[in-house]
């Protein structure tokens, strides 16, 4: 019964793990007024027939803290590149020269920091939801171990150790929310 045990905890973990490494990914796409090669890693383009992500076709990077540079590998993909920023609607207008486009970052009002702010925190609400769920499936599978004949002391114990899984990763959340925060009101 043991075995069957850990295998819960460690299920539960693994998914409240997961849940960690989404909320990090999704604070990443809420721009925080600084330029960050990050915020274009949702758009891909159509690379010779098929999708390529555009940190495959070119360079991105920040020159400084308020511009992105995007330099193709082959100059034909200019113009590909350039309708797939615009068409990613965030926000951005690129600027080519002919050889590489830019995209000034704008900044942020203080009333768009807060619409930021209020986005992260309803990004990390749903991290906090996934971590409760997780806690609802191993209590759930621990209780109908208990049926199939494990102990009463060790699946409180179980219990006990899930709820404190929980409060480990739900001060994780926190801490990253507020990280976030922290660097989107930061003028």
């Amino acid at each position: 019964m043991q075995e069957e045990v850990d295998f819960v905890l460690e299920h539960t973990e693994e998914k409240m793990s997961a849940a960690i490494e989404h909320l990090d990914k999704e604070l990443l796409h809420i721009r925080a007024g600084k330029a960050s090669p990050s915020m274009l890693n949702s758009i891909s383009i159509d690379y010779y027939g098929s999708m390529a992500p555009l940190s495959q076709v070119s360079n991105v990077s920040t020159p400084d803290a308020r511009t992105i540079a995007i330099q193709p590998w082959e100059k034909n993909l200019i113009p590909v590149i350039e309708k797939a920023v615009m068409n990613a609607n965030l926000g951005f207008n690129p600027d080519n020269n002919g050889e590489i486009i830019r995209i000034n970052i704008p900044v942020l009002t203080e009333e768009r920091r807060r619409d930021l702010v209020k986005q992260a925190h309803q990004v990390s609400e749903h991290a906090k939801i996934s971590l409760r769920a997780a806690r609802r499936d191993a209590n759930d599978s621990l209780k109908k171990l208990q049926k199939e004949g494990l102990s009463e002391d060790l699946e409180k114990d179980a219990e006990a150790e899930v709820q404190k899984m929980i409060s480990i990763f739900g001060e994780k959340v926190e801490v990253l929310v507020n990280a976030k925060e922290k660097d989107i009101m930061t003028i």
